[in-house]
């Protein structure tokens, strides 16, 4: 049973908020979860940037205390929650899954933006067009260097045999991978990354994110 919190998630359907939606499941943590609907524009309502001058989602409010960035945010859950076990003990462990939420952050999760959304670098739709083309090819170079650390890979989770907050980021981007913006066969040309998703797929805290934004299950 969750516990009682006055914790909030403001989040927005189809963004890199749903991971931390799956670890907030994991952890057991009940929350408000407010939606943020960027596709009308309401990130940038004045409540909301005052909430968050970035104007962008997620965000986490936990009492008094509001956090942006989706690595500090699954952080914070996991260590919130650490009987959870989302966060690894060991050193080694520690810093691979900074790594891989690193990763997913600043170079999956950049590329896959810059498909989506050009109109936040540039003005013409020649200079746009272009953007979208270049970023779908570094896309599809990106997503096969996933499948090749999941190929490499010994174990069913990212960093060991244990589950960590690093999986539910990973696995939103496999979800952006077969997304109208990308159109990848996952199943086809990400074998292993695929295998990934059906795991996470199987898990309760997944399944009931996934029904949250009416997103199909692996």
């Amino acid at each position: 049973m969750a516990r009682e919190t006055n914790r909030k998630l403001y989040w927005s359907p189809g963004t890199v908020a749903l991971a931390s939606h799956i670890a907030l499941g994991e952890a057991e943590v009940a929350y408000e979860a407010i939606i943020v609907d960027t596709s009308q524009g309401q990130q940038h309502r004045p409540d909301f940037v005052a909430l968050n001058r970035k104007a962008r989602v997620p965000v986490f409010v936990d009492g008094h205390f509001v956090l942006t960035e989706t690595p500090a945010i699954l952080r914070y859950i996991a260590l919130c929650s650490p009987e959870a076990g989302l966060w690894p003990s060991d050193l080694e462990s520690d810093a691979r899954c900074s790594e891989w939420l690193s990763w997913c952050a600043s170079t999956l999760h950049v590329a896959y933006a810059n498909v989506g959304r050009p109109g936040r670098y540039l003005e013409s739709d020649e200079a746009k067009a272009e953007l979208i083309r270049v970023s779908r090819s570094t896309c599809r170079s990106l997503w096969q260097q996933v499948e090749d650390r999941f190929a490499a890979l010994q174990t069913d989770w990212v960093v060991g045999e244990r589950y960590t907050v690093a999986d539910p980021y990973i696995f939103t981007c496999w979800l952006w991978g077969r997304s109208r913006l990308l159109e990848f066969d996952m199943a086809r040309d990400f074998p292993h990354w695929t295998a990934h998703a059906r795991r996470m797929g199987s898990r309760p805290a997944t399944l009931a994110a996934l029904e949250r934004e009416s997103i199909a299950s692996p």
